[in-house]
């Protein structure tokens, strides 16, 4: 799917969001949900801050955002700096978000197709800034990056 001009924008509050992450010790995956081009809210990902098994970055987003009404989220797109798993793409179907954007999904690849079976339009811009993010995080803490997405230290 084509991106809109505003996109860029909305990655770089999702980035923001996962540089704070970092900056606090924890894993720099950031999100940010957007209806009618106006940021709802933002998270990042919460993990090891909170002690939390479920606070990624969506998820984060989310918790931000609080209550809304079920049109809301109908009309969100949630900006997200890498391909979100089973877990936060399950709460973006539960809320019915129209629309997707990733900011790169060659470090991990989530669970895209099962966004785009439910309907949902999903746009990867393959941002360099995100690859690059990742990919320090994961040269630096493989340990901490493995536990985030389920996988047994290698």
């Amino acid at each position: 799917m084509p991106s809109t001009p505003d996109d860029k924008k909305f990655l770089a509050v999702a980035i923001a969001e996962a540089r704070k992450g970092r900056s606090e010790g924890g894993i720099p995956i950031g999100a940010a949900i957007v209806v009618e081009g106006k940021v709802l809210a933002s998270g990042h990902n919460r993990r090891v801050q909170h002690g939390s098994a479920i606070h990624h970055g969506e998820t984060n987003a989310l918790e931000n955002a609080g209550r809304q009404p079920a049109a809301v989220y109908q009309q969100a797109t949630m900006y997200t700096t890498l391909s979100p798993c089973h877990m936060c793409t399950g709460a973006m179907l539960l809320y019915k978000f129209k629309r997707v954007v990733i900011g790169e999904n060659r470090t991990f690849m989530g669970a895209e197709d099962l966004l785009r079976s439910h309907g949902v339009e999903v746009v990867v811009l393959d941002d360099d800034e995100c690859y690059q993010m990742m990919q320090e995080f994961i040269r630096d803490e493989p340990t901490l990056w493995n536990e985030d997405i389920g996988e047994e230290d290698k």
